[in-house]
């Protein structure tokens, strides 16, 4: 059933609601449609059945950090403000809409162009009308900062106090003050006037506030906007059309058990099975196995793979969602929507700061107004402004993102991309690790490493013949033999009558003599090599026979190599206390005699996505904080799901989308990095936070005149601006030791 507002398919199980109309019980995705629904049954259901909706016209929004609130549509988040984000992005209805990213640019850049004169002015102490800073303020604070009030309000009327109900506080009370000082100054004792006479002005307080908000907006929906990127790289893969095989020959969606058609570089459209024909298919994006895998007759698919060489014909069995690729999809979308922000520790803390600030302010002007000295009410006023002013949130609202903003271009510099906040605040509390092994832990392309010919033959004899031969193969493994060839000097020959045989290897004729290189390869005696064979598979070799007019010449080993920094990093990890698990689609003798070689702590092979995924989620079960590196397709619902996702800069593009924290040479001394500066831009952000509330918390009791009583002393509200703004110093120039830091 449909929702009858927006379209979308919903159950009872699934409904946020439901009303009943004349008989009829109606279901509803979420809050919103049924408020409209309650409001004008008839009109909705009139334009229902006048007018089919589409399935998915209006796609689900969702806060990242509250999932329960859903609407149909952007918006924002009533509870902490923040900007909704589709439920499933790249899903249809869901296209990227930048509408609320190019107004808050567009702000900002109208702002700071209004505040640079504003504090030119301020900070050069220079003597101009009354007007013009009032000129200049009003549009920043005003149209400015109107979507923070509007937030603010929010946070209000559902009783939800966050950063934005102290932004709207703070540049509210700076700028009413201010227009009341520059109008009518006459209402404020004569203690507060200036030696010219005027009553000091906070304008450039308002609109500076205001600005550094907008940038931080802008900036945090740049990178919210990236974190979907992931996924509609994942759609992309899928190819949008196939060779449907129907002898009506019209054109039509596929759909299960229909006969397809994939030739050599195809992408395979679905998942399914081949029906006839063979081929070498590139599954790493499923098994993260660098070499292809032979498909024949009754073989399966997986839709979004590559068919290498040969050409068959596949039946249809799961499209759409249904799909590998689709279930990949959905990984991704629930692992990404599942993350806490950062922001969550500032939102906390303002829960109760909000409130005790105001309750601070309104005790204050009480207090003064009935036992302060005359005038009562102008004592009040000035000393409740001051209050909300040193209060003022521009200290604890820079203390997270200057730090990390600071941290991340230090990262940079170190080449490790942080791309959200999340996963800078989580890496260094790590203690698992899950890494992937073919283009992680290794270079992810095999090479030749071992040469072992049989008495009668010498190495470079044997491996010119081979090369020759697999010159004329487009294997990967055949790719290696003849780089390798070409590294050591070997001159190559052409091979003719080439011949291939999937699954078991090739055979030709070089220089007059027959050549067959392969692992089954029948009738020919390798007796003699088995046991040199199964050791270079211990050792985590591919192991291929090469046999010269039917007779056993050699064996030849092609590896994937480790990188020469895996080792080092994987040792600075350990002595870091972080336990290593490799989880890898490569099989059991492979992966252990790798992990043998790094000391790794556990293995999991011939594990496939939706296990990866499931691996992260158990570990974290068990009360683990986990990263997930890796580089490939099929790492990335692990990525999304761990605490951290680590990807390779060497890696595929949609690794990286889903990864928090990119290695850009795909080197994993780079995690060793990544780890020491995020425990140091935590601790900063715990130090910014620290100056933060020390100067409320001195201040406060300052502002309100608590020493008045004792020796006269009251806090002007020049002072506690320019105490705030001293904090706001303080938290900057902390933030920017960070630049320094020994990674």
């Amino acid at each position: 059933m449909k929702d009858p507002i927006c379209g979308m398919e919903v159950t009872p199980d699934t409904a946020a609601g439901s009303h009943v109309h004349q008989g009829v019980t109606y279901y509803f995705c979420s809050d919103h449609c049924l408020e409209k629904f309650r409001a004008d049954p008839a009109k909705f259901l009139s334009q229902r059945s006048s007018t089919p909706t589409p399935q998915h016209t209006v796609s689900l929004y969702t806060c990242p950090m509250h999932p329960e609130v859903r609407q149909p549509g952007p918006g924002a988040c009533p509870k902490c403000g923040m900007a909704l984000e589709p439920v499933m992005p790249g899903a249809p209805g869901a296209e990227e809409d930048n509408t609320e990213l190019r107004g808050m640019t567009r702000r900002f850049w109208a702002s700071l162009c209004l505040t640079v004169p504003l504090l030119a002015i301020a900070m050069a102490g220079l003597r101009v009308p009354g007007w013009l800073p009032l000129a200049l303020a009003t549009p920043v604070v005003v149209w400015g900062g109107w979507p923070f009030f509007q937030r603010g309000w929010a946070s209000v009327v559902n009783r939800s106090p966050n950063m934005f109900t102290l932004i709207a506080m703070g540049t509210g009370v700076a700028y009413a003050y201010s227009v009341a000082a520059a109008l009518a100054p006459g209402i404020f004792p004569e203690s507060f006037h200036g030696r010219d006479g005027a009553v000091p002005v906070y304008f450039e307080a308002a609109a500076a506030i205001t600005t550094l908000v907008l940038l931080g907006q802008v900036l945090e929906l740049r990178a919210r906007r990236r974190t979907s990127r992931a996924i509609r790289a994942l759609l992309d893969l899928a190819p949008k059309t196939a060779r449907l095989l129907r002898e009506d020959g019209t054109e039509a969606d596929v759909k299960p058990g229909d006969r397809l058609r994939v030739r050599p570089g195809e992408k395979i459209p679905v998942d399914g099975v081949v029906l006839e024909g063979a081929g070498a298919v590139d599954e790493s994006m499923v098994t993260g196995e660098p070499v292809p895998a032979e498909k024949k007759a009754g073989d399966a698919l997986a839709g979004g793979t590559v068919n290498g060489t040969g050409g068959f014909v596949m039946r249809a069995e799961r499209v759409g969602g249904d799909t590998l690729l689709g279930q990949i999809v959905r990984l991704v979308a629930e692992a990404q929507r599942s993350r806490a922000p950062i922001q969550r520790l500032a939102d906390a803390v303002s829960a109760w700061f909000v409130p005790a600030v105001i309750a601070a302010a309104v005790a204050t002007f009480a207090a003064w107004a009935a036992f302060g000295p005359s005038p009562r009410l102008a004592y009040a006023l000035v000393n409740a402004v001051a209050v909300l002013i040193i209060a003022c949130p521009c200290a604890l609202g820079l203390a997270t993102p200057l730090s990390v903003m600071v941290g991340t271009g230090r990262g940079a510099a170190a080449g490790v991309l942080v791309k959200n906040a999340e996963a800078l605040e989580m890496l260094g509390k790590v203690d698992t690790l899950v890494i992937d092994k073919t283009g992680t832990l290794t270079v992810g392309k095999p090479q030749l490493v071992a040469l072992q010919p049989v008495a009668g033959w010498t190495g470079p004899d044997v491996l010119r013949l081979a090369a020759s031969l697999e010159r004329a193969s487009e294997h990967p493994l055949a790719a290696a033999l003849v780089a390798g060839a070409q590294q050591r000097g070997v001159t190559l020959v052409e091979a003719k009558n080439f011949r291939s045989f999937s699954g078991k290897g090739v055979v030709g004729t070089v220089d007059g003599h027959m050549v067959a290189i392969g692992n089954e390869l029948i009738g020919i005696d390798f007796s003699s090599l088995a046991a040199r064979a199964e050791n270079l598979r211990r050792h985590g070799q591919t192991a291929l026979f090469v046999a010269v007019d039917g007779r056993a010449a050699g064996l030849i080993g092609v590896a994937d190599p480790v990188k020469p920094s895996t080792p080092e990093a994987i040792r600075c990890l350990h002595e870091a206390g972080v336990k290593i698990v490799m989880a890898t689609g490569d099989n059991r003798t492979t992966a252990e005699a790798v992990a043998r070689q790094l000391e790794i702590d556990h293995v999991e092979a011939g594990v496939l996505p939706e296990r990866k995924s499931d691996v992260v989620k158990r570990l974290q079960q068990e009360g683990r904080i986990v990263a997930m590196a890796g580089d490939g397709i099929n790492d990335a619902p692990a990525l999304a799901q761990a605490d951290v996702g680590i990807a390779m800069g060497t890696g595929t593009d949609v690794a990286m989308e889903s990864g928090g924290i990119v290695l850009v040479k795909g080197d994993l001394r780079g995690i060793v990095k990544a780890r020491r500066l995020s425990q140091a831009t935590m601790r900063n952000i715990r130090q910014n936070l620290f100056f933060a509330f020390l100067y409320n918390a001195l201040g406060v009791p300052l502002a309100a005149g608590v020493l008045y009583p004792v020796c006269g002393l009251l806090l002007n509200p020049m002072i506690a601006a320019a105490a705030m703004s001293f904090s706001s110093v303080s938290v900057i120039t902390n933030a920017l030791r960070l630049r320094k830091v020994e990674l």
